[in-house]
């Protein structure tokens, strides 16, 4: 693993992404549940998600920009038939319109500076009846501005976007219970504890890409600290700590389902 990993690649291989992997995770497992038929996936990540998916699909393919180690074992790729294409989005270069029956994408629409473009071109590959199932960080329970992430959004916010172009939104959320919130704030403290040297604001004043290497590095750093300061926490954290509900200021990440209408006029 790489000294400093950036944060935005969680790792299950590091159990102070724990409390982000778990919850990464979950929108896997609901997803799966829901799923069937051709599936396309935007944002691999770091590919443990590829066999939650792939045993309920008939097709999955994964698109990142970068390739991961999970992509070199055969075995996986071959028997859940899947393909994974290196692609950078928007565009969805070469694929037909109409050719899938679910796209999924989890943590990604923050980091795509078109994301109107990024929406029509989901909806122009999904069949009618297709499902596009989106997660991204509430912007409201955000600690402070994530350099990486071009924009957040508000529950109002996505919902608005995704309604260009889907009739149907379903508006769900990701929660926590009494021990995720307990590291929430835990976290909350201590980011406001490194914070406070920025008296001028400089983190919401700067160009982004400035901020990218020291916000991971700090990070990355706040995470070994939280795990360090409370082990026992960290480590028994667990998916089922965590669930869907509607969509409120509270939740940490944004769970939408939309639906492509048969009777569309786009």
């Amino acid at each position: 693993m790489k000294l400093i990993q950036t944060a935005e690649r969680v790792s299950q291989k590091d159990l102070s992404d724990n409390y982000v992997f778990q919850r990464s995770l979950l929108a896997y497992v609901e997803a799966a549940k829901m799923v069937s038929g051709n599936v396309l996936e935007i944002g691999t990540g770091s590919g443990y998600g590829i066999e939650i998916i792939a045993s309920h699909t008939d097709k999955f393919v994964t698109i990142d920009k970068y390739e991961n180690e999970i992509l070199s074992n055969k075995e996986i790729i071959n028997k859940n038939n899947v393909e994974f294409i290196k692609m950078n989005v928007p565009p969805l270069k070469n694929i037909p319109d109409n050719s899938f029956d679910f796209v999924i994408s989890f943590q990604v629409i923050e980091h795509i500076k078109k994301d109107k473009k990024f929406v029509e071109e989901i909806y122009r590959i999904l069949k009618n009846k297709g499902k596009f199932i989106v997660t991204t960080p509430n912007k409201k329970m955000s600690l402070t501005r994530n350099p990486w992430h071009i924009r957040e959004y508000t529950v109002k916010e996505l919902e608005s976007l995704l309604q260009i172009n889907f009739q149907s939104v379903e508006k769900l959320g990701v929660f926590g219970n009494e021990k995720i919130m307990k590291y929430y704030i835990q976290n909350k403290q201590s980011v406001k504890k490194i914070t406070r040297f920025d008296i001028l604001n400089f983190q919401y004043i700067l160009p982004r890409q400035l901020l990218q290497i020291p916000y991971d590095i700090l990070n990355r750093i706040n995470r070994k600290k939280l795990l360090n300061n409370n082990t026992s926490l960290v480590s028994k954290i667990s998916m089922d700590d965590y669930y869907i509900d509607k969509a409120t200021d509270e939740c940490f990440d944004l769970f939408y389902v939309t639906e492509k209408c048969a009777v569309s006029n786009k």
